[in-house]
């Protein structure tokens, strides 16, 4: 089993001072990682945030949970991505993802093609990305790009290029992640376009199991070098795991037994949360976690406790 390490998913600070901040915090603190996802309403812009956060900290990794394909054209994004992991000694995680969130998309005034079309222009667009990083030029003539382009370095300091993050919830993607990525991050089913009673509906542990099944098949003889993540939608440290979890279950379609098992949900004391990811790194595997960013101070001394600091 992989050693522990945790990150947070951070969406936005008041201004440039926090933001600084609270990635110095979270370097402090123990956690591996900040990653930022890729939406429009109040996010920060993810690539100016992460550049951000690479010079507010030293050892801290920055990443996104995850880009968005269809906003952006992949030889300019390889080519951003390439600078910040050259420019941040090597600390960068790329996270890909096909989209989902149909709202971006109405906002952007963008087609919102079916999730088979937005796999495979994603699958096409990392084919280009990963030639890029590996040799500073792409060429490439698919069904949605056409390239033919060397563009000028730097070239990632990450080699061949750097850990590339793909997740989701549905077959097809994570069977894509399992061929082509470094990191598969687990996640709900997010095919509806919005968060909705399906998308919890999705996040039960039985779920989660046929997911990671779905992933060791793909994965074949590489499975043993994927590192798996999964992305936890609540976390709450407190002293009444059982009460918490009624709460929660009283506004979810889930039970309190399907929220106690989910590895979406991690509530209760420090002792409680600790056994509950040593249970979830024999069952699923899973040894990267990512939790919300208001809940970061309070999750520390699990952190501490996990990674031997």
């Amino acid at each position: 089993m992989k050693q522990f390490r945790f990150a947070v998913q951070i969406r936005n600070a008041g201004h440039g001072k926090e933001w600084r901040a609270k990635a110095r915090r979270m370097e402090e603190l123990g956690y591996s990682a900040l990653l930022i996802p890729d939406h429009l309403s109040d996010h920060w812009a993810p690539l100016v945030s992460l550049t951000i956060a690479a010079e507010a900290t030293s050892s801290l990794k920055v990443g996104s949970l995850v880009l968005s394909n269809d906003y952006r054209n992949p030889l300019l994004l390889a080519k951003e991505i390439a600078a910040l992991d050259n420019a941040s000694d090597g600390r960068v995680e790329f996270g890909l993802g096909a989209g989902w969130k149909k709202e971006d998309y109405d906002s952007l005034g963008i087609p919102y093609d079916p999730p088979g079309v937005r796999i495979e222009r994603m699958t096409e667009a990392l084919a280009i990305m990963k030639e890029f990083w590996a040799t500073g030029a792409a060429k490439f003539d698919g069904d949605h790009y056409t390239v033919d382009a060397r563009i000028g370095p730097p070239l990632p300091k990450s080699t061949p290029h750097p850990p590339v993050i793909i997740g989701g919830g549905s077959r097809r993607l994570l069977s894509l992640a399992a061929r082509e990525a470094d990191i598969v991050s687990f996640n709900a089913r997010l095919t509806s376009g919005t968060i909705d009673l399906d998308v919890v509906k999705s996040m039960t542990a039985k779920a989660y199991a046929e997911r990671s099944g779905w992933v060791r098949k793909a994965a074949g003889d590489r499975f043993d070098a994927l590192e798996l993540q999964c992305l936890v939608v609540v976390c709450q440290v407190v002293p009444d795991r059982a009460e918490t979890f009624r709460n929660i279950a009283a506004h979810s379609p889930l039970t309190v037994e399907e929220l106690t098992e989910s590895p979406a949900f991690l509530v209760g004391t420090v002792d409680e949360i600790c056994t509950s990811l040593e249970e979830r790194r024999a069952e699923y595997g899973y040894s990267y976690w990512v939790v919300p960013e208001p809940d970061m101070e309070r999750f520390a001394p699990v952190v501490d406790r996990l990674t031997g600091r």
